[in-house]
Formats: C-alpha cells, sequence, structure tokens
C-alpha cells in the first residue's frame, strides 16, 4: 500500500497550523484572519485523519466531521459580523474597529 507516512502528514499539518497562527498574529485585515483560523483548523483536521489512517479508526474522521461543521457555523456567523462591522465603519482592518469602547 502507497500511503503517505504519518511523520509527513503530521509535518504538514503543522506547518499548516503555524502558518495559520502567523496570519493571525501579523496581519490586521479581519478577513485574512478570518481565513488564518480556517487554515488552522483544517491543519487539525489533516492531524485527526492522519491519526485516524494510522490507527485503523474512525473516531477521528467522525471527529473532523463535527469540527467541519461548527466551522461552517462559524463562517456563517463570522462572516455576518465582518459585513456588518464593515457597513457600520466602512473598514475591515481590526486596529480601527472600536466598537466594545463605551
Amino acid at each position: 500500500m502507497n500511503a503517505i507516512p504519518l511523520p509527513w502528514t503530521l509535518g504538514l499539518s503543522a506547518v499548516l497550523f503555524v502558518i495559520g497562527v502567523v496570519g493571525v498574529l501579523v496581519r490586521r485585515n479581519a478577513l485574512i484572519i478570518f481565513m488564518s483560523i480556517e487554515l488552522m483548523l483544517n491543519a487539525a483536521n489533516l492531524a485527526f485523519v492522519a491519526f485516524a489512517r494510522e490507527m485503523r479508526s474512525l473516531d477521528g474522521q467522525i471527529f473532523v466531521f463535527f469540527v467541519m461543521t461548527v466551522a461552517a457555523a462559524e463562517v456563517a456567523v463570522g462572516l455576518a459580523i465582518i459585513v456588518n462591522l464593515f457597513r457600520l465603519r466602512e473598514t475591515v482592518f481590526v486596529d480601527e474597529v472600536n466598537l466594545l469602547k463605551g
């Protein structure tokens, strides 16, 4: 069987997660931050699938299904919030949005 070895899959997952973390910490655009969070979720999903395949179990893949469901709900709510912020402030930069200040 020509499967991809577990360390390579986990290495790719780690690289994707680090790219997502750097995107969240460095970028100030709300859409880019949002996409970086999705990248981190997908990196975790890749690790779950890799471990599930290695252990010959479906538990990791079932967990991925639930993570994807939560990510879809996050996308719906998050994009609605970003669209409302853009309509109110006419910017998507998180440094310029200060709605929670009294």
